[in-house]
């Protein structure tokens, strides 16, 4: 039975214990052979009973990767040693770090801000980055409260490496389950943990800080934690906690690089919009034929009729050009033999060209992953372009006109500008809306734009 001023191996001094659970303890000791004396954390494990030889790998495998660790925000690996008096004794010995864990703070009842949160959010995935970025790459598999301590000088820790896993492991070995229920995602309770898995618990914690109440106690919506109701907390950061706990695998941040960038995203967006100049409401004109079939925080669905053929300079204009470009083709020397098919190819482009602008419709579709736009002849696509909603950067206006004096400058298509999926420092744009009046683009705009920041 360890107490309290108990000497081990004939060096550590026992002074106060941390922790206990069935075979193991946690005990703050010092270390005797440093002068003067250095606080230490020592983890015993003792052998049989309960504990058997797959806690005793695991126990020893936390020793071997710390072993290999250096960084300024993981405790530094010491010693370790067996004891073996009446029973079996392991023990591993860490750098001490003078502070608090998050839970200890949290049962305190301390609240955290956002401001707090971010910053922890950046540290952590700061400490994640390096041990993602090893080779191999190594996974921590239980962040949590608990495992997250605020040291005396307001710096992150990560601690508890007894869950880790090396993906160095053999595809196909036989994995331990680690976690903790309401931190770890599905697929970690399935053997399968990636990266993506420690974004999930450290988005569980980040959200059990700001509402004080564990992710196991709080409502699920397909899966979903929710918590936006708990919390007054920018829209953005919303968003980016939303996106580090989806259940789904494929739709969380993959890598630490890419939660990192949309952590900073949604901070630089915060700061831009506390000094925007707030604009009127637009509403849809009276006479806008514009129809807003769905609109939910999860789906808008917007269809745009298209407005006819303005007036018959439309159908002269072009009828001309397509006179002018059959006239240059019969002027070509070896095009007699298919000049009987000309005539009709051009009356069947003119005949398409009518019925688009008379019977076709553009359908916008909006939801969290994705949007769609369709442009239908007679309810048939025959065009569409789409795109990822979380990569659009912008909802703009194309304005023409203004090249002299006498010509005014107006709006004549929205512009939805998104992050290029093959290089993201370039742009895609898509276009819609073409025969809209300047006040219907404006407020289709504004519409588009709303929905999006409400609903990411």
């Amino acid at each position: 039975m360890l107490e309290v001023e108990q000497i081990l191996q004939k060096r550590y001094g026992l002074k106060q214990r941390l922790g206990r659970n069935i075979g193991r303890q946690t005990w703050l000791a010092e270390d005797l052979a440093v002068d003067p004396p250095l606080l230490v954390v020592l983890k015993l494990l003792t052998f049989g009973g309960d504990v058997q030889w797959e806690d005793l790998k695991l126990f020893e495998r936390e020793a071997q990767i710390l072993k290999q660790l250096d960084h300024p925000r993981i405790p530094k690996y010491r010693d370790y040693f067996a004891i073996d008096d009446r029973s079996l004794w392991f023990g591993m010995v860490q750098e001490y770090i003078p502070g608090s864990s998050l839970r200890v703070l949290l049962e305190q009842k301390q609240r955290f801000t956002e401001r707090q949160i971010r910053q922890i959010a950046t540290e952590v995935l700061e400490i994640l980055a390096y041990l993602h970025g090893l080779t191999p790459p190594v996974l921590h598999r239980d962040i949590k409260p608990s495992n997250l301590i605020l040291s005396a000088e307001k710096k992150i820790y990560l601690v508890d490496f007894g869950a880790v896993q090396d993906r160095a492991l053999a595809e196909g070995a036989t994995l331990t389950i680690a976690g903790t229920y309401g931190y770890a995602p599905l697929e970690q309770f399935g053997g399968r943990a990636v990266a993506a898995s420690d974004l999930y618990a450290l988005g569980a914690t980040l959200i059990h800080l700001l509402t004080g109440c564990s992710p196991a106690a709080l409502p699920l919506n397909n899966l979903r934690l929710q918590f936006r109701d708990q919390v007054q907390i920018d829209l953005e950061f919303a968003n980016w906690l939303e996106k580090m706990v989806e259940p789904a695998l494929e739709n969380r941040f993959q890598t630490v690089k890419q939660a990192q960038e949309g952590l900073q995203y949604s901070f630089r967006k915060t700061s831009l919009s506390a000094i925007a100049v707030p604009f009127t409401k637009l509403f849809q004109p009276s006479y806008s034929r514009i129809r807003i079939i769905n609109k939910s925080p999860s789906n808008l669905v917007i269809d745009i009729p298209k407005q006819g053929i303005h007036k018959f300079s439309d159908i002269l204009k072009t009828g001309i050009l397509g006179l002018s470009t059959l006239g240059a083709i019969l002027l070509l020397p070896g095009v007699f033999s298919i000049v009987g098919t000309i005539p009709l190819i051009f009356l069947l482009w003119l005949s398409f060209y009518i019925a688009e602008n008379l019977f076709g419709s553009t359908q916008i579709c909006f939801n969290r992953q994705t949007y769609k736009i369709k442009h239908l002849v007679f309810n048939f696509i025959f065009r569409q372009q789409q795109g990822f909603s979380d990569r659009i950067q912008d909802i703009s206006l194309k304005y023409e006109g203004g090249n002299n004096s006498r010509r005014r400058v107006a709006a004549t298509e929205v512009i939805i500008t998104s992050h290029s999926i093959i290089n993201p420092e370039q742009f895609d744009r898509s276009f819609l809306g073409n025969r809209l009046t300047e006040r219907e683009l404006m407020w289709l705009a504004q519409e588009i734009r709303d929905w999006l920041a409400t609903s990411r």
